[in-house]
């Protein structure tokens, strides 16, 4: 388990044992407890400091709102560098609100130039016909970094949360929290905003696992 796993679980745990209903003062009462474990940086992994900066962009995709969010990881802390929404015109044709999510999310990336993107899988409901236009709008998310050669990774919902706060099934409000623990300079505004740095939170995470590793270097190697 990742150092950002440990902490996650730590405070799901007093969460759970010392009947604290928010996430704030499960943090505090962790701190106080625990003291030295928790005065590490922000965000720590196994692996040995990387001199060059993998920067990350995480979109959370739909079709009203495409929040987007880009973190920097050296492989010991992350750091917060922007976020935001891309929004389409709801009186606008389906195939025009596609075109200004997928120009929306080009313009973020020639602004920002991240190295990798992470997007959220589809949930799949009940209103088919919802679910498959949110599947579109996933699909201007994932092409978007894929035309500028991005590698663009997938993650659930439920491994997002579990990744970030601990628990596979955090509420939003958690999730907010949790952020901005784990990035204080992060601003964001919206749940669009913070849906998308927990993805890239959860890409951090995972692009250090061992799979992972091998994954890129079989790339490389081709």
């Amino acid at each position: 388990m990742t150092e950002l796993g440990k902490i996650s679980f730590l405070i799901a745990v007093f969460m759970r044992h010392h009947n604290i209903l928010s996430i704030q003062a499960a943090i505090s009462k962790a701190r106080s407890l625990l003291g030295p474990l928790l005065a590490v940086p922000r965000t720590c992994y196994s692996l040995p400091m990387n001199r060059n900066p993998i920067r990350i962009i995480g979109i959370d995709p739909g079709l009203r709102r495409t929040g987007w969010g880009v973190i920097e990881s050296d492989g010991v802390r992350l750091v917060y560098i922007a976020s935001g929404m891309v929004t389409s015109d709801a009186d606008e044709r389906l195939a025009y609100r596609l075109r200004e999510i997928y120009q929306g999310l080009v313009s973020v990336i020639a602004t920002f130039h991240p190295h990798e993107a992470s997007v959220e899988e589809t949930f799949v409901n009940k209103d088919a016909r919802a679910t498959l236009k949110l599947g579109q709008a996933r699909g201007m998310a994932m092409l978007a970094p894929a035309m500028k050669g991005l590698p663009v990774a997938e993650y659930a919902a439920n491994v997002i949360k579990k990744t970030v706060v601990g628990a596979g099934h955090a509420e939003k409000k958690q999730i907010q929290a949790m952020i901005g623990f784990l990035l204080p300079k992060a601003k964001f505004e919206s749940a669009d905003e913070a849906d998308a740095l927990a993805i890239a939170i959860c890409h951090a995470n995972h692009r250090t696992s061992p799979q992972a590793r091998a994954l890129r270097a079989l790339r490389e190697a081709v």
